[in-house]
Formats: structure tokens, sequence, C-alpha cells
């Protein structure tokens, strides 16, 4: 269904707005079950409040005489997959009787690695809220590797559970939507990048409503039969310093209108228009087929196309490219990362969510009334934002806020899983360099939102079961990835329920501006957003794309859940925006993570690399810093 090995691309009350939806209680214990809360969820009311006014408002909390419990021997900040994976490291090291304590501000744990659920006529049905798949395990380090085969993921069983021909046996193709408001009418129609050859190529692109001259251009893209002239081939002696869309004006002659069928591909990817990235950047990303790549192998005189080598988190060069075989993109538990986060929680605190394996912890009800308890050795305490962190004479001490109210807490050790933004707000002892290096990367806006319907056999009808939405408030939409497994099964028919899974990248369309820019802006207009204003633009755009198939969103919809990230995912370097030679391995985010004594830092932007591997090679380096000495 998906081929890609780069990200698609990142809570408050629960708000049904179906009969179908249900309330986000647990049955036997009346607490909380936050899976089933829909509405407004990801940086949900009560989650962001409190780092927002330490941060935009100065405020500040008086920190308390009398410590909250006894001293701990680390104190994690942050319960995402860094946060769950440093304390698990921690435990291996130091032994089963160290004593771990998890805080993080939202109501749930996993970070970005959320778990939706919708009941529908009877019928569970469980979607991802953000963090998506395990990408190309083959290439992990060999702690990251270790870590998710110890918390009991054996990825080659997803080659049974990823119905990788689903999309075939239901005549299910990709489409590209376009936006009246770009384009000048509201129009489904298959994507000519999956033709199966030239001819229904040019058929297809026929139906664009886009400029002769954007349609000849776009075929010279997806064949690869690029217009040749001494100033392209110039330009591409520097791949990284060529802007994509200029590389486009050359070699294709392709018009404004023909870039916007484009620029917005990237959004759920980078967070930002393809406007912002360069030719080397887009070589890697595999949307346009093989045309891109080999027609610029093809100029450039069968050289390396990309003209770039991978780095390692040493600088050292290659991370496994060219030694493993391409892996499909099907590492993808139900609930996405949601998964793996269950499995380290398993892992940590056995009693929240029993069971002894990958398959039956889909459908294993988590306890969320176990996670903090006295008795145990390892506790995660949820809805409570951090708000000072700092050396002691005997180690570290961290003051966080929960229900209102400052509470302090004393460790040996502090891992800070937290984003790397708010840490400057949170310790006070970083020097000058530290600060202004936590400071430089841009968090990346995306809301990942999970729509339950009660049929899909308007999709079916329409032949379309993935859709790329140019100039739309969804980027992109579709039937969500087709995994079975643990007693759990995805749709077998179109008469049955399904969760679609719809992706709005926060930043603003400015073109020839710094990404990070529309970034800062997309974030401002994302939190103003009420959860009214995602339901409406939501069945508006699948009312547009399905509508004319016999899809009516009052009818078809059950239930929304909208995880919105404001501050969401992981600066990856760029390079026509950053300074030269950054790399997961060389840039600012080498600074901003340096050790502050007994406190370390472990998240993803301290990789400055969005991935599972990425935030548990963080939590390893935190982890051996702080246990080394």
């Amino acid at each position: 269904m998906r081929t890609i090995t780069r990200r698609a691309f990142l809570q408050g009350m629960a708000v049904p707005i179906a009969a179908h939806a249900v309330p986000g209680f647990a049955a036997a214990t009346g607490a909380p079950y936050p899976p089933a809360f829909t509405g407004l969820r990801g940086a949900h009311e009560g989650a962001f409040e409190v780092a927002h006014a330490l941060a935009r408002e100065g405020a500040r909390w008086p920190r308390p005489r009398g410590r909250t419990d006894s001293v701990y021997d680390l104190v994690v900040v942050g319960a995402g997959i860094s946060g769950l994976s440093a304390a698990w490291l921690f435990r291996q090291q130091m032994g089963a009787e160290a004593r771990i304590l998890i805080l993080d501000n939202h109501d749930d744990f996993g970070g970005h690695a959320k778990r939706n659920e919708f009941d529908i006529d009877g019928r569970t049905l469980i979607g991802y809220g953000g963090s998506q798949s395990i990408d190309a395990p083959a290439s992990y380090s060999r702690v990251a590797r270790q870590v998710i085969r110890a918390v009991g993921v054996d990825v080659k069983r997803f080659y049974d559970y990823f119905d990788a021909g689903f999309q075939a046996r239901h005549h299910l193709d990709q489409g590209v939507l376009f936006a009246k408001d770009t384009f000048g009418v509201n129009r489904l129609v298959r994507d000519a990048v999956t033709a199966a050859n030239a001819d229904e190529r040019r058929r297809r692109l026929a139906a664009y409503p886009v400029s002769a001259k954007a349609r000849a251009a776009l075929e010279r893209l997806y064949a690869g039969q690029f217009i040749d002239s001494p100033a392209l081939r110039e330009r591409l002696d520097e791949p990284e310093r060529l802007p994509f869309e200029d590389f486009l004006r050359l070699a294709t002659e392709m018009p404004e209108d023909g870039l916007r069928v484009l620029r917005d591909l990237t959004r759920t990817f980078w967070g930002f228009g393809a406007d912002a990235l360069s030719l080397r950047e887009m070589l890697d990303f595999p949307v346009f087929g093989a045309g891109l790549s080999q027609g610029v192998a093809a100029l450039s005189g069968h050289r390396s196309a990309s003209g770039f080598e991978a780095t390692d988190a040493s600088g050292e060069t290659d991370l496994g490219a060219g030694l493993y075989p391409e892996e499909p993109y099907i590492f993808h538990f139900p609930d996405g990362n949601a998964g793996l986060a269950r499995l380290l929680v398993r892992s940590l605190v056995p009693d929240a969510i029993p069971g002894q394996t990958m398959e039956d912890v889909v459908l294993t009800r988590a306890r969320y009334d176990r996670l903090d308890r006295a008795e145990q050795q390892v506790r995660i305490r949820l809805a409570s934002t951090a708000v000072d962190v700092r050396n002691t004479a005997s180690g570290a001490e961290v003051v966080y806020v929960r229900g209102g109210t400052a509470a302090r807490v004393e460790a040996k050790h502090v891992i800070l899983a937290c984003w790397n933004n708010m840490i400057p707000h949170l310790c006070p002892e970083l020097g000058p360099a530290q600060r202004e290096a936590l400071e430089y990367p841009e968090k990346i806006p995306l809301a990942v939102i999970n729509v339950g319907l009660l049929n899909w056999r308007a999709i079916a009808d329409s032949g379309i079961g993935e859709v790329h939405a140019p100039g739309g408030f969804l980027s992109r939409l579709g039937l969500d990835f087709p995994v079975s497994m643990g007693g759990y099964r995805y749709s077998a028919n179109p008469d049955q329920p399904v969760v679609l899974d719809c992706w709005h990248a926060g930043a603003t369309r400015e073109t020839g501006t710094d990404p990070r820019e529309r970034l800062r802006n997309g974030r401002h207009a994302m939190l103003a957003l009420r959860f009214e204003d995602y339901e409406a633009a939501v069945r508006a755009q699948l009312d547009a794309a399905w509508g004319s198939h016999g899809f009516d969103p009052d009818r078809d919809i059950a239930a929304i859940t909208v995880n919105r990230w404001p501050h969401g995912y992981t600066w990856e370097y760029t390079d026509l925006w950053d300074p030269p030679a950054t790399s997961r391995g060389a840039g600012p985010h080498v600074i901003g993570r340096q050790q502050i004594g007994r406190i370390s830092i472990a998240n993803a932007d301290s990789e400055a690399f969005a991935y599972v591997n990425g935030a548990i090679d963080a939590a390893y380096r935190a982890v051996h810093e702080q246990t080394a000495r």
C-alpha cells in the first residue's frame, strides 16, 4: 500500500460527534481511558498550558520545601519513545531494583506514538495518532535493534500481518484531489505517477485541471526525459545547492500551475513544501517513481545522482546504505508506534499492560490506574509538567506541576526526554552557547486525524484509496494501513467500518521564505483552530474527494479524533536553509545535547532525526553518560 521508506508525515475531554463514539472511560475501574477519547487530542487541553506559561510568560512556581517521594535513582521527563527507552536502558544497566519515575505532561504515554480507538457498531477500530512505523529496521543501530527485540518486536512477523495485496485485491489506486480554491475545480483523478505505462500516464494527465504546458512538463518529470542544457548541467554539479523547483523549471519548463501540483507532496514528510528543498533531497523522495533519479543520473553522466553519503551519529559514513536490501514500509502496529510504546511500558510496569507478546499487546487494554503506584520500582506519572530541573549536591531535582500544584522530586540522575526548545526554560544552569543551540531547530506542526467510517463503499467504488491533495487543508488522506494481528482484523470489505488516516500540515504556504518562519506561523494558526474547525474542514474535503461516488459525511462518519501536534516533529537539517555540513552527526543539536552534570538530554531533537531509532539512540547516549561516571 505504501512503498516509501521516509515518514509520511509527527487531548482533553472526550468530544463524541456521533452516537457510535464511546466515552473514554474503562468500564472496570471508572478510570479515564485516553485512547478512546475522540475530539481534540495530541496537544490536548490541560497538556500545554503550564509549559506555555513558563516559556511565553516567564511564570515561576515556588520550589516546595518537602520532596514528593523518596529519592529516585532516575527521573525521566517525557514518556515518549525516547523517555521510555531511557528508563528501560537504565534499568538494564543498573538492575531491576532501580527506582525510576517518568513524568509526562499529557494524559497518555507514548509522546507522538499515540493510540486512537473507536467503537463503531460494536466493532473496535484502532488507529495511530502520530509516530507511524518502524522504518527500515535493518539499518537500525545495534542498540536500537536490541531494544525493540528485547521488548518483544519481531519485525519479520509484519510480513504476515501487513496485507500487501490489499490494494490490488480491491482494485484501489492512488489519486490526486484538486481543490477548487487552487485549481478552479474540485476533481479527484487517478495519480499519473502510478500509471502502468506511458500511454496510461498521458491519459491520466489529460484529466489534470492544469495548463497544457504543465501537463507536458509533468510528463517529462515522470518519464525522466529532461531538457538538456549547459546551464542545467552546471548546476547539477551541486545538487544540494540547486532548489528543486529551479531544477524543474530548467529541466522540464514547469510552469507555476504544475509546481502547485507537486509542491505539497512533501508537506507530510518534511512539514513544508518542495519549494524549500534541494534537488538532492528530492532524489531521496521516491514519490516520482524512478523517472527523476534516472533522468538526473543520465544528465550527470551516470555518476551518483544524489551526490552525498549517509552519515551516522558519530559522523562516520554509511548508515547501512547499500548493505541492506530495500525494506518495504510495512512494520506497523495497528496503532502505529504506540504498539512499541505499549511494549516498553509493559516491560517497565507489567501490571499496567498484561500479556507476553507483540501480538497480544494489540488488544490488551492498558490499565492507567496501575501506572503510578507506590510499591512499583518504575512509576509513570501523567499530567505532570516539569518546570525546573537543576543539579544538587547529591544528584538533581525536578519541580513539576500537577493539577495546578508544584511538587518536587529528587534523583541521582535526570534525563530530559522532552523537546529541545523547552529545555532552556527548564534548566537555569545552561550556558549561552548550549541555550542558543537548543533553541535553533524549529518543531514541525502536524495533525494526524483519524476518521472512523461506518463503511468505505464510496472509496471502493471510486477505485482510489489514497489521495494527495495539493492546496488542501488535508495534504494526504486515505485508508489506514491494512494490518491484522493479535486477534485484530482490518476491514475485510467495503461494507465494514474502517479508519481513514488523514494528515494536516500546519506550515503556511508562502514560497521563497525560510521554512522555519512558515512553521512558526503555522503553529500559531494550528493552536487557534477549534475541534469544530478541523471537523468542518475534514468533512468538506472527504465530501470533495468521494461525494460523487456516494459518500455522505453526515451518514458515513462515526467519529473523528484530531491528534494535534503544534510543537510536533523533529527538525532535520536542510540543504538550502541550514549551515553547510550539518547532518545527524554534526550541527547545533550536538552542542545542545551536552551533558549538564547529573542531567542528560535524550530526544529525537538531540539526534536531528525524527525516527524511532533516533529516539532510542538518544536514550542510549544519555543513559551511558549518566551511568559511566
